[in-house]
């Protein structure tokens, strides 16, 4: 009787199967690539605003503190964002002719708040209290990055649930002392082990990854 198959079909079936098992493989990691990736969590891609607001001429050149716009930050979930009264305190003397702050005037004189575009922008279905956060010694920069150096701002973290459980899991290591949470210039010392470990006590930060902490 003679073969059905020749003898290079045995090397042909490895390396179709090598190749199935390479090509699913390749597969996977582009897709845990992408899902990762700038296209889809948006890290350190700056989305156009109305105004080219920079902050790093508004917080490191000019000094002005979080808090100034962001007024709510302390005793609400949101942080808030300014309204055009507060940025027409300043622009109502300085920069005051300027195209770059045109839209600024606009909004002042139609009464139209200005359309930002959010870049640290949850989904519904997450709960997050800014409050909280800050009043337990987590910095703005901690979650924000280093915003005084960002003339467009962007987002530095994923904002993903691992991203924030790993936080969740051990606060300790990025705990800081509230008189710091708005120091964007902030380092964790050598002994943040052990001066983490004493905040958390001081603080009565609970370790909290339970799915109803942020999804309620």
């Amino acid at each position: 009787m003679p073969q059905l198959f020749r003898p290079s079909s045995n090397t042909i079936a490895k390396v179709s199967i090598a190749g199935v098992v390479l090509l699913l493989g390749s597969t996977l990691a582009v897709a845990y690539i992408m899902d990762r990736g700038p296209w889809t969590t948006s890290v350190r891609i700056a989305p156009e605003q109305p105004i080219p607001f920079s902050h790093k001429h508004h917080v490191k050149d000019d000094g002005i503190d979080c808090r100034y716009c962001h007024t709510s930050v302390e005793n609400s979930g949101y942080a808030g964002l300014p309204p055009t009264e507060t940025c027409m305190t300043c622009h109502s003397q300085i920069w005051s002719n300027a195209s770059v702050t045109q839209p600024i005037r606009d909004s002042w004189a139609s009464g139209k708040s200005i359309e930002w575009t959010r870049v640290h922008d949850l989904p519904d279905f997450v709960y997050f209290n800014h409050s909280i956060h800050i009043n337990k010694g987590i910095g703005c920069s901690a979650c924000h990055g280093q915003v005084d150096e960002m003339p467009l701002m962007y987002r530095v973290n994923t904002l993903n649930m691992n991203w924030c459980v790993n936080c969740h899991r051990n606060p300790a290591q990025f705990i800081r002392p509230r008189s710091e949470v708005f120091n964007v210039d902030y380092a964790y010392p050598p002994n943040q082990a052990e001066l983490g470990a004493k905040l958390v006590k001081e603080y009565h930060v609970q370790s909290l990854t339970d799915c109803v902490t942020c999804h309620r």
